[in-house]
C-alpha cells in the first residue's frame, strides 16, 4: 500500500510542476523582453513526463517524474502597432510587435487538466489510508 502512496505523491509532484510552468506562461503572456533586456518575446514552456524507473513495483506500478521542461520554438505573434516603442523598425515586419505565441484558452485547459490529475491522485492517495486502516483494524 505504502507504493501506492509514494506513486501518487511523485504524480502529485508532477503535476505541481506543470501547474507551476503554465502559471509562468500566461503571467508572461505580454512579456516582449528576455532576462537579457533584449527584444525578443518570452517563449512558453512545457513540462515533458518520463516513467520514473526508480518506482516500478512488482505488480506493474510505475511513479512519474518531469523529464525536462522544454522552450518552445514557435514563431511570435506580431500585431501592427507602428507606435510602440518596441516596433520593430525595419524588414518584413516593420511597424509590428512580436508577442508571445501564447494561446490562453489552451494554457486554461491544460491548467485545469493538471488540477484534475491532481485531485484524483489525491483521492487515491485517500482511498489507500483508509484501506490501510480498514485493514489494520481487521488484524486488531
Amino acid at each position: 500500500m505504502i507504493s501506492a502512496l509514494d506513486v501518487s505523491t511523485s504524480a502529485l509532484v508532477a503535476q505541481r510542476t506543470r501547474l507551476n510552468t503554465i502559471s509562468s506562461n500566461i503571467a508572461n503572456m505580454s512579456t516582449l523582453r528576455n532576462e537579457d533586456g533584449e527584444n525578443i518575446p518570452y517563449q512558453p514552456r512545457h513540462v515533458i513526463f518520463q516513467t520514473d524507473e526508480s518506482m516500478m513495483g512488482s505488480n506493474g506500478t510505475a511513479g512519474v517524474k518531469v523529464e525536462k521542461i522544454e522552450t518552445a520554438e514557435g514563431e511570435p505573434l506580431y500585431r501592427y502597432q507602428p507606435d510602440h516603442p518596441l516596433a520593430i523598425t525595419e524588414g518584413k515586419w516593420k511597424g509590428y510587435v512580436a508577442y508571445p505565441n501564447i494561446n490562453l484558452t489552451e494554457q486554461m485547459v491544460d491548467a485545469l487538466e493538471a488540477t484534475r490529475a491532481y485531485e484524483a491522485n489525491i483521492g487515491v492517495m485517500e482511498i489507500t489510508k483508509n484501506m490501510s486502516r480498514q485493514t489494520l483494524s481487521l488484524i486488531a
